[in-house]
């Protein structure tokens, strides 16, 4: 089984496997290794394991090296250049007037590569800008457009919460978030309580759904009769940490009863109770004892 280890290029950004080709690595250690960009540093964040060959689904490229006294300041170097090539992109960009928002600037190691991140509201002609950056910058530039999460994730902030944003410190990559994750944790569906920074949903919904929804199994929804230790009384809601039932009673008292202490009665119990007792079915329909579904007694 061969090795690999866990490497990641960024805070909060994704991990990538290389072989370790038999160097000790430990977790923290900065090595050097080449991608697509070239030669760059890397973090490694998981140390060395084996693991079963039919997972890789390509074959790892080797760690180089570990990093040097030399590589640390070469990249320092660097990263001192990449503020006066953001500037130069930003002033180009509005000289070309394009619609178009600077993000970044990156080197690779050695300098041969400079990546500049930017978002757009659509598709941007931006050949006359690559143009004028190489000849200004005496480098191969490369333009990478960004959607609204992973600007986010780029240039960070915090959240609603007061804390740093998750996608650039915990998260590596993004999961779908849907409106249903909202409905089932009952939070309020008004886009500016539930949606981040980036003006998409907040990816802390996926944290809890599963908790959610395995705790909402036994509530009984809303608007089913139920019996209580002081009487009859239809659901008007429910707390899904807490396993409580609230419950508006004949009296139209509205009381908070624990879960163990709320029984649904059975269907033709239900049946038997009068008229204004029965809960409404969904879509309006009301069942009338000795009626079925279509009989003569169901109206709708």
């Amino acid at each position: 089984m061969p090795d690999v280890a866990g490497v990641r290029f960024r805070r909060g950004g994704r991990v990538y496997y290389f072989d370790p080709a038999g160097l000790p690595l430990k977790v923290n250690d900065q090595i050097v290794v080449e991608t697509a960009r070239g030669l760059e540093l890397a973090l490694v964040v998981i140390a060395p394991h084996q693991v079963v060959e039919n997972e890789l689904t390509e074959p790892l490229k080797p760690v180089l090296r570990r990093a040097t006294e030399e590589d640390l300041q070469q990249q320092a170097q660097f990263r001192e250049r990449e503020l006066e090539a953001r500037q130069r992109c930003r002033e180009m960009v509005r000289q070309l007037e394009l619609p178009m928002k600077v993000l970044d600037a990156e080197y690779n190691l050695d300098g041969s590569r400079l990546t500049i991140h930017f978002s757009a509201e659509g598709r941007v002609d931006f050949r006359e800008l690559l143009r004028q950056l190489s000849a200004s910058l005496h480098t191969r530039v490369e333009l990478r457009q960004l959607g609204a999460r992973d600007e986010a994730k780029l240039t960070g902030g915090l959240g609603p919460c007061g804390r740093p944003l998750c996608c650039s410190h915990v998260l590596n990559e993004f999961c779908p978030v849907s409106i249903r994750m909202a409905k089932d944790q009952d939070l309020p569906l008004n886009p500016a309580k539930i949606s981040g920074l980036c003006g998409r949903l907040m990816c802390c919904l996926t944290f809890e759904h599963a908790q959610y929804k395995q705790l909402k199994v036994n509530l009984p929804r809303s608007g089913q009769r139920v019996a209580t230790p002081t009487g009859p009384g239809v659901v008007v809601g429910g707390n899904a940490l807490k396993q409580t039932v609230t419950v508006r009673l004949e009296s139209e008292a509205l009381v908070e009863f624990p879960l163990d202490q709320v029984v649904v009665p059975p269907l033709d119990a239900v049946l038997r109770l009068p008229k204004e007792g029965r809960a409404p079915l969904p879509g309006g329909n009301e069942l009338v004892p000795g009626s079925g579904p279509g009989g003569p007694g169901n109206k709708g």
